[in-house]
């Protein structure tokens, strides 16, 4: 199924031309012509699909459900879970020990990049490797999100995988940070959970202008409307649907160009790097971006973008556990 324009995104580009149907589709949740309009020279991957995975999904918030599981007088507080069943991210340094809350080495950047965002922002954060720590429902509803961070493969078992879903379907939010795209592919709800997308391939990894869609939600509010990053910048199949996207990437700045290892051609006019939804009674905010260590580092501004990409995880997570407004 080609990625369509709603019947209001298309009233808008008649009027306005080629910008509003970006503003408008972006707003609405709706999709742009695969890759860009007909007779680019590059029109990007088509024909993605848009599954429909049977849960209520998207940008309305009657998806949500708000059963009081949840109490702001409490605080709020995170758990961040980066278990690994293939590949490793170096940002995650060595694998951690069982339990809640091991120690983490030095090493361990990304993790402790959040670990001082939750201090530096006023809400708890618990981290984990241990699949036993998410066994029940009731282990996942102290927390007002649970965070994915380039977890790899199956990275649940039976009873992780249902405590997470009854998590979500109680009103729980989810973050998914780079290869969470790359976790739990024969799952379709998870797949579902992040937006209907799934990490394909990727080029080269490269500086890459980021273009910010939408600057009323949380996460992109405070972001430039474009900035400069360095990243592996994800090819998906399937592509997010019925999404609120929320930043792209341009792929005309990648200087290696975005064909992956295993031959997709990118997305052309219109790539997403960041969007987010309601999901089966939760919330869900997603980013494919954070693959190097330096993004998640304060390094005196050698890494053009860090201090984007963190304001944009920050604003994620923070909407995501309901301390803001989400999805907006």
């Amino acid at each position: 199924m080609r990625r369509p324009f709603s019947h209001l995104a298309t009233v808008a580009a008649t009027a306005a031309g080629t910008a509003a149907v970006l503003v408008a589709t972006a707003l609405l949740g709706g999709l742009p012509a695969a890759g860009g309009a007909a007779g680019s020279k590059d029109r990007g991957a088509q024909e993605l699909g848009d599954p429909d995975y049977g849960v209520c999904r998207g940008t309305d918030p009657r998806c949500y459900h708000d059963w009081g599981d949840f109490d702001p007088a409490k605080g709020y507080r995170i758990l961040v879970y980066s278990r690994t069943a293939g590949p490793r991210h170096a940002n995650l340094g060595p694998a951690l020990g069982p339990g809640l809350d091991p120690p983490l080495a030095s090493a361990n950047v990304a993790q402790n990049a959040l670990v001082a965002m939750g201090k530096a922002n006023g809400f708890g954060v618990d981290w984990t490797e241990d699949v036993a720590q998410l066994a029940t429902p009731q282990q996942l509803f102290r927390y007002n999100a649970v965070v994915f961070l380039s977890t790899t493969r199956d990275a649940l078992d039976d009873a992780a995988q249902t405590s997470l879903r009854q998590y979500i379907r109680g009103g729980g939010g989810f973050v998914g940070i780079h290869n969470a795209f790359g976790t739990e592919y024969n799952w379709p709800w998870y797949e579902g959970l992040l937006g209907g997308a799934n990490y394909y391939d990727h080029g080269p990894a490269q500086p890459g202008t980021v273009q910010t869609l939408d600057h009323k939600d949380v996460s992109t509010a405070a972001l430039p409307a474009r900035w400069d990053f360095s990243d592996e910048w994800y090819n998906l199949v399937p592509f997010p649907s019925r999404v609120r996207f929320l930043a792209t990437v341009d792929e005309s700045s990648l200087p290696n160009g975005v064909r992956g290892s295993q031959g997709h051609p990118g997305h052309g006019d219109f790539h997403p790097v960041a969007w987010c939804q309601y999901y089966d009674g939760g919330r869900a905010w997603l980013t494919t971006l954070g693959h190097d260590a330096k993004a998640y580092t304060d390094d005196g501004g050698a890494f053009a973008g860090a201090p984007s990409f963190q304001r944009l995880v920050l604003g994620g997570i923070e909407s995501a556990m309901g301390m803001k407004p989400f999805c907006r």
